[in-house]
């Protein structure tokens, strides 16, 4: 009696190690690192899968090696230093800039990969918002005469310029390409429950392990980092926000924010603050978030609405939300 005890003491002890292993592998584990002007952030919930996120973040710098206008040696450095000459690149550049090349199709222009001479004469980029100025207007048409993207000519994994002062930047569309092969990734190695945010592309994997969305948070324009305006729920989904909020100055009590009009070359001037895409294709939701911000709300809501599986949230400078008709409004 005692021995049959003692083993059936032993089979408890081992099913409870067990059930409390399953229930710990689904606890979550989070890297985060620098990549792309911000911060990102990968969260799976297995905790079994560190070596899976230290992957992730090598990936990261992959892709910002490769689409990245400031680093010596990408394919887009490459590109804009050819002086008009054909550059072999990356089969994954290729698809990119005709993924950025056919929204500038369906915007008429206004989503504009060869915006990069006009983008780098604001420079949004730089830390401080006290060290920009107002470009001159001779300046400024100076550089729109450079900003035509049918100048981008792209031949199996050859681009060319054709104007030898343009040059190209992804930045409408590459964070959305980067969310979608980082997802691509885990689900290879078996991820079940991720969520992925490269800085205002959210991608997630499935749901929650309890099997419930996940929550996340819009950022209210113009107020303190991480001040909701509201959420959306999403499950396997991308959620991508664009906003004139993000990098801007004030000068004479006008701000100037980086979405940059290529009709005018001055920050583009409508009713939205901000715009938020629900898609499957983080790529997508990138490219469209921008174009819908450049289009204004009755356009923007008009393309939306023109797509299938995919849907927006608009929120005016007023504060004021409008919704696609297939929005899961919470």
């Amino acid at each position: 009696m005692k021995k049959k005890f003692t083993i059936l003491l032993c089979i408890l002890s081992v099913f409870s190690c067990f059930l409390s292993g399953c229930q710990n592998q689904t606890s979550p584990i989070t890297k985060t690192g620098f990549y792309f002007d911000t911060v990102i952030s990968v969260t799976i919930y297995d905790s079994s899968k560190e070596y899976t996120l230290e992957k992730c973040m090598e990936l990261a710098e992959y892709y910002e090696n490769l689409f990245s206008p400031t680093i010596e040696g990408s394919d887009v450095w490459n590109i804009n230093h050819s002086d008009g000459s054909s550059v072999s690149v990356h089969e994954e550049t290729v698809f990119l800039l005709n993924r950025a090349l056919y929204y500038s199709s369906l915007t008429d222009g206004l989503l504009n990969p060869a915006i990069a001479p006009l983008s780098s004469l604001w420079d949004f980029s730089s830390a401080s918002a006290d060290s920009h100025t107002v470009p001159s207007t001779k300046d400024i048409q100076e550089r729109l005469s450079h900003i035509d993207y049918h100048n981008i000519v792209i031949e199996e994994q050859t681009v060319m310029l054709t104007d030898q002062y343009g040059s190209i930047d992804l930045g409408c569309i590459a964070k959305g390409y980067i969310a979608d092969q980082l997802k691509e990734y885990l689900l290879e190695e078996g991820v079940d429950s991720a969520l992925i945010n490269l800085g205002g592309n959210v991608l997630t994997i499935g749901s929650k392990p309890d099997g419930t969305a996940f929550t996340i948070g819009i950022q209210k324009p113009f107020a303190e980092s991480g001040i909701t305006q509201t959420t959306v729920s999403i499950i396997d989904s991308s959620a991508v926000t664009s906003g004139i909020y993000e990098r801007y100055f004030e000068e004479d009590g006008v701000i100037y924010h980086h979405i940059l009009d290529p009709a005018t070359g001055y920050p583009v001037e409508n009713d939205l603050a901000s715009v938020t895409i629900l898609s499957s294709s983080s790529t997508d939701g990138d490219a469209l978030s921008t174009s819908c911000l450049l289009l204004g709300l009755t356009d923007g809501m008009e393309l939306i609405e023109s797509l299938p599986g995919i849907e927006a949230l608009f929120i005016t400078k007023d504060g004021d939300l409008y919704y696609t008709s297939g929005f899961p409004i919470p």
